[in-house]
């Protein structure tokens, strides 16, 4: 696979097509916070720590077929700590996190929620890598050359994911004679979307779900194709009116300078870009990452939307009217920098994978309608449908993870037959438009906060944590205990 195609792919991943000729910012479901402002306290390293065993599991290239080739098998990595298992001569209970799209190099540190409560619970933690990310890559390929080859990718879907964790999780019970130990799986993002769907399908194989800001109903028309971006206006505009209405002019003006003679050279000097501008579309979209971002991972006690918008309040400047406002914004958020937008682009795993998973099963239509700050964006499927059969020959099902996993008439239907769930979600992310917000029942939870961001309530605890975080996590362990105390409460009640 060329670098060109490669920075194809990574452009349609970022920006779905749409009627108006603009390209539409689709928003990442990763929890890592890479280009964000980070708390300094949070920062930690992305690889493996000491305290880790890694392991290669010989998976099943297939898992639902029977041709000579789905015997196929592959190594997948996995990771064990098990300072604080109290063992399996005791029951003790064993977490189990589901990687998403990314490796899972930085998981055990960056995805503090297990260790922090390890020891409390005795608990054994395992992380599994998603299958074509990281090492986890079939056939000894490389991930370009695995996503490149049209029979390969094939395997390349969630429900082979979720098949390989609870391939994984029975052989790591056997090889340490923990028949009797009840899991627990976590995970967040699209990780959270399988950590319940892995509940839903496995029930025997695990004894509940922590699903972080997991968007299950962002699919097949639930949810509103503007609750997204319904979200990240209100962020702004609760931060300050002034600063989301500066915001909401500025794209006609980018509009305006753009037509001018030499206005997108201009533009490209006022916004001190990386590389020269081809349109005032390309700084729309920019603007539109960088603000979808800041509320996505909106934390404290830093508050990236706060800080853009102090940045843009604060400016004093003449020359450049409101977008020099919209500049000093940049500026505020982004730090001091030779270039702001178009900066080179890292070609990740993340982007390329989650670009065909999209393109297959993933479609989530988010779109713009006038009821937010920004222009009028609507998500076009028919527009969508063509750019995947340009860029993968393949067309997009966007019916088949409601028809696999479900989501439509969901408080119905997992009264009827789901439990132990929690989904939390923190409603500063414009994620949890599509989450799950109320109580379905006794068993299946959510836990959420006001001041909540994405997938920050299973990151690791920090001392100059607020309150409301810290009664979140606390709920959802409490809620975990009552699980595991029921299920061995129900095992002994088995063997007597």
């Amino acid at each position: 696979m060329t670098l060109s195609h490669l920075s194809s792919i990574i452009s349609f991943f970022l920006f779905t097509a749409s009627i108006s000729g603009q390209k539409l910012y689709t928003p990442t479901l990763s929890l890592q916070r890479e280009g964000v402002l980070r708390d300094p306290e949070r920062a930690v390293s992305a690889s493996i720590a000491d305290d880790f065993e890694t392991f290669f599991f010989n998976q099943t290239l297939d898992h639902f077929n029977y041709r000579p080739e789905s015997y196929t098998t592959f190594q997948q990595r996995y990771l064990i700590d098990s300072r604080y298992w109290g063992g399996a001569n005791s029951s003790a209970p064993i977490f189990v996190y589901l990687g998403a799209e990314s490796p899972i190099d930085g998981s055990p540190t960056v995805i503090g929620f297990l260790r922090d409560n390890a020891a409390q619970f005795q608990a054994l933690l395992v992380y599994i890598e998603h299958r074509y990310y990281g090492e986890s890559i079939p056939l000894g390929m490389s991930f370009e050359e695995a996503l490149h080859d049209t029979n390969i990718r094939g395997y390349f879907s969630s429900a082979q994911a979720l098949a390989d964790y609870a391939a994984i999780i029975i052989h790591v019970k056997l090889n340490l004679k923990a028949r009797d130990s009840p899991v627990i799986v976590v995970g967040g993002s699209y990780g959270g979307k399988l950590a319940s769907w892995f509940r839903l399908k496995y029930p025997h194989l695990t004894v509940g779900a922590l699903a972080s800001s997991a968007p299950i109903l962002y699919f097949d028309d639930i949810t509103p194709q503007d609750a997204y971006y319904s979200v990240v206006t209100k962020d702004f505009k609760e931060a300050s009116e002034t600063c989301y209405q500066t915001i909401g002019d500025s794209w006609s003006e980018i509009d305006r300078v753009a037509q001018e003679l030499n206005g997108t050279s201009n533009l490209s000097k006022m916004f001190k870009t990386c590389k020269p501008l081809k349109s005032g579309d390309e700084l729309k979209n920019y603007l539109m990452s960088l603000y979808a971002t800041a509320a996505q991972y909106d934390d404290p006690p830093r508050y990236p939307v706060t800080v853009i918008c102090n940045g843009i309040d604060g400016a004093n400047t003449t020359e450049n009217g409101i977008l020099g406002k919209i500049f000093a914004g940049v500026v505020a958020y982004k730090g001091n920098s030779a270039c702001y937008v178009n900066p080179p682009t890292n070609v990740s795993q993340t982007n390329l994978g989650w670009g065909w998973q999209t393109c297959s099963e993933m479609v989530m239509p988010i779109g713009i309608t006038n009821n937010s700050m920004f222009q009028s964006q609507p998500f076009n499927l028919s527009s969508f449908i063509d750019e995947c059969n340009d860029q993968y020959g393949v067309t997009p099902r966007p019916h088949w993870i409601t028809t696999y996993y479900g989501g439509h008439d969901i408080e119905l239907i997992l009264l009827r037959f789901g439990s132990n769930i929690i989904f939390s979600n923190g409603l500063r992310d414009p994620y949890s438009s599509a989450g799950v917000l109320k109580n379905i029942s006794d068993s299946i939870i959510a836990v959420y906060t006001e001041k909540g961001s994405h997938c920050l309530d299973i990151l690791a605890e920090k001392q100059t944590d607020p309150d409301w975080l810290v009664m979140q996590r606390k709920v959802e362990v409490e809620i975990i205990k009552g699980w595991i105390a029921k299920y061995y409460s129900d095992l002994l009640a088995f063997k007597q």
